[in-house]
């Protein structure tokens, strides 16, 4: 028997046996899609992780893994398998099976035995539950309470289940203070939610308290992923409302102004039982912070905190208030898995951040005071110095990289201050006018108050195509929900790498009925010299470089030892730096206009699929390495490449390793070669051959053979060949569509062009015999 067979006879009769319900076993559980691999300009993913079953206790709760192997195989071969999905799922009991024989791995004893049959769901539960800390009967029940669920709604991800079943069930046996670490982009406000809810429905959490700090997170967590609670949620507003259940706060609106009362003191101590901290990490725990003092305040509440960032120097008193995580869910993790969206970086360099400006003594500004003399670089610039036309420089630069992708793809432009913000989006409107767009780009930033949050709302709505383009300061760093934003640019300086992270996270969602899998980050800062601190977790992906005179041409640049270009900014930025302020408490700034600013320099990264940093003079190395790892000799390429279906299966397996020969073709600057010669070129050292000449020598070599055609049909293959010299061999994968357009359709409709050939069986003979002469 085979597995399939093993799991009809013998494995799905036996749990059945042990007492399994249907609706307690999923059969094939989708645990991860599988990671994206970005292939050139489309994607392919990796295989995903999926159990043969999962074993629930209740729904969204699993208690066990079963792995299946084929009757002939050895049992234990398939527990290492089980266990690796068991420890992701964060279950106790891994179960390998042939048909005849059971084998359990227990990680509450860390026994292995062998078993005759499955253990029942009662058996499970009452050796698990003795781990839980559980001690009041009413505990175990509301360990399994229900998730809110809705037809056709959102079904809790594998870490998702992790996070709300281990956060319940700490509530539960009295923990205090919980912590939970989930990268940007994974859900938390909806762990949040069904951790609240569970609480909630079970009647163990009465009133519940949401805190955030802004209130961009307050209204999407409430209007949005709270919803089901319907009247039940209220939002606080200077006003101590006491007849609602789940109430949503800024810590500011709880807080006094000028010294005034406390509106958090107009409850008492003991009024919340329950409170999430949104987005944690920022200050909110430190002894100074103001929300330690609501916290303290309400201490006898049970405190979620909620973070995206691991610890590190500059939020070590958020884990220090609430402990180490009870769960982590990274964004290495989530790439990998291929919950979230893999990402390009664009390091883009403008003269001025590379090498300074120097300002002699005596220059003055734009409104005649006297500049101090000293060498400015990217952490002055638009604080200290203002350069309008090194902002001009960099939308032009920006604007013509989307007229080569997609000039409707949504984008963040991360600007240094709410006025740089706004000289960023009209040098942009300016140089997008030609399209017609009504609010093409807008600026979000706290002084748009209502008009920004409108932008925002159409921005995050992956139905609606403008704005396309939002400029922001600070405002749109953390707790956005943008699905379809496939571009952020940073154009300001970084220094944390908290703030880091959550700006990378508002690209990270994936969408695929938007056809969104991976996003791209334009760098004119030199922000990305995060990506090398060891605390980063996601590293970038492909690696180009150019450098770009004064007068727009590329020249070749050598690739520095890390990849990085020299210190694109002059100068450590000083501490506090990256922190937003409003403009009337930034510094005075000078504005220097007159100053000729171009880009001295582009380099680009990009993932392999098994997450390693390629720069583009290593990406031939990495095509040579896995042409031959696929055992893709030069003879069976060039004797496969001719045939259409094997050339289709190569393709698929060269894609399952990110190489696109067309993307290939791009980074090496060799366009007009065949695929195949560019494959054998770089795998073998083979000539390059174009693709002309290949048709030239086909014309030669098989002049009888299309000499045996009349003068119509003849000119429809000299046509092909064309097609092919200009396109590739792709143009003869769908022959039908491609003989409706010209200058195919001249000669008539697909019937009347096969009619020409003696019958459609006869044209694709005939194509046949073209491909494989091409290679021959």
């Amino acid at each position: 028997m085979n597995e399939a067979d093993t799991c009809r006879t013998y494995i799905l009769p036996n749990l059945k046996s042990a007492g399994w319900e249907d609706d307690a076993i999923t059969e094939q559980y989708v645990l991860t899609p599988g990671r994206i691999v970005p292939v050139g300009n489309q994607h392919t993913r990796k295989q995903g992780l999926r159990p043969d079953y999962v074993l629930f206790i209740r729904r969204n709760i699993p208690i066990a893994v079963v792995e299946a192997k084929a009757e002939y195989v050895n049992v234990a071969d398939g527990l290492a398998q089980a266990m690796r999905y068991a420890e992701m799922l964060g279950v106790k009991f891994a179960y390998a099976s042939n048909g005849k024989k059971i084998i359990e791995h227990d990680y509450i004893t860390g026994l292995e035995s062998d078993l005759e049959n499955f253990p029942s769901p009662d058996e499970l539960w009452r050796r698990l539950e003795g781990t839980l800390n559980l001690p009041q009967p009413q505990d175990k029940t509301d360990a399994l309470s229900a998730y809110w669920e809705q037809v056709g709604g959102k079904t809790p991800r594998y870490y998702q289940m992790i996070a709300i079943n281990r956060a319940v069930n700490a509530v539960l046996s009295g923990q205090k203070r919980i912590l939970l670490t989930m990268a940007t982009g994974t859900g938390k406000t909806f762990v949040a939610f069904q951790i609240a809810w569970r609480l909630w429905k079970a009647g163990r959490k009465k009133r519940i308290l949401f805190l955030a700090d802004r209130n961009v997170l307050i209204d999407q967590a409430k209007d949005r992923t709270f919803a089901p609670m319907g009247q039940a949620l209220h939002k606080l507003k200077g006003k101590a409302v006491k007849s609602r259940e789940v109430y949503f706060a800024l810590y500011q609106a709880l807080t006094g102004k000028g010294g005034g009362p406390n509106l958090y003191e107009k409850y008492p101590p003991d009024f919340f039982d329950f409170i999430i901290v949104d987005e944690c990490h920022r200050g909110s725990a430190n002894d100074e912070g103001n929300w330690r003092k609501i916290l303290d305040y309400f201490t006898g509440a049970t405190q979620l905190g909620m973070t995206a960032t691991p610890k590190r120097n500059d939020n070590a008193d958020t884990y220090e208030y609430f402990g180490d995580p009870l769960y982590t869910y990274s964004l290495k993790q989530g790439i990998d898995d291929g919950f979230l969206a893999p990402y390009r970086v664009y390091r883009v360099v403008p003269d001025v951040d590379a090498g300074g400006v120097q300002i002699d003594p005596g220059v003055l500004d734009r409104f005649g005071r006297e500049i101090p003399p000293d060498l400015y670089g990217t952490k002055d610039f638009e604080r200290v110095l203002s350069l309008l036309t090194r902002t001009e420089t960099v939308a032009k630069h920006l604007t013509e990289y989307l007229k080569r992708t997609n000039r409707m793809d949504k984008t963040i432009v991360f600007c240094v201050d709410q006025e740089h913000a706004a000289d960023m989006r009209r040098a942009l409107k300016n140089l997008n006018a030609d399209l017609g767009v009504t609010h093409y780009v807008e600026r979000v930033v706290s002084d748009e108050g209502s008009v920004g949050r409108g932008h925002l709302d159409d921005f995050q709505d992956p139905e609606k195509a403008a704005p396309v383009i939002l400029t922001t300061s600070q405002m749109l760093t953390t707790g956005v929900d943008a699905p379809t934003c496939r571009n952020i640019v940073l154009f300001k300086p970084i220094n944390s790498m908290t703030d880091f992270k959550q700006i990378i996270g508002r690209g990270t969602r994936v969408l695929e009925e938007h056809g969104k899998f991976w996003f791209t980050i334009l760098d004119y800062v030199g922000a990305t010299q995060l990506f090398y601190d060891p605390a980063f977790d996601g590293d970038p992906v492909r690696v180009t470089r150019t450098e770009i005179d004064e007068h727009g041409n590329e020249t070749a640049v050598e690739d520095s030892e890390e990849g990085t270009l020299a210190n694109p900014h002059p100068g450590p930025l000083p501490q506090g730096e990256g922190e937003v302020q409003q403009v009337s408490e930034l510094p005075r700034k000078y504005y220097l206009d007159g100053v000729n600013v171009y880009i001295a320099g582009e380099q680009a990264f990009e993932l392999d699929p098994d997450g390693n940093v390629l720069r583009t003079m290593e990406f031939t190395d990495y095509v040579t390495q896995n042409v031959r790892r696929l055992n893709l000799t030069a003879e069976h390429l060039r004797a496969a490449w001719g045939r259409h279906e094997q050339r289709a299966e190569i393709m698929e397996q060269l894609r399952r390793y990110g190489i696109d020969p067309a993307h290939l073709a791009a980074v090496t600057h060799h366009e007009e070669a065949d695929a195949l010669d560019l494959l054998l070129h770089v795998a073998y050292n083979a000539p390059l051959v174009s693709r002309r000449d290949r048709a030239e020598k086909l014309r030669q070599k098989k002049a009888n053979f299309l000499n045996t055609f009349t003068p119509a049909a003849r000119q429809i293959l000299d046509a092909l060949l064309e097609k092919y010299a200009d396109y590739g061999i792709s143009q003869f994968d769908d022959l039908t569509s491609l003989l409706k357009i010209q200058p195919f359709s001249q000669y008539g409709t697909t019937s009347e062009i096969y009619a020409l050939f003696g019958g459609a069986g006869k044209l694709v003979q005939a194509v046949d015999e073209i491909q494989q002469g091409l290679y021959e």
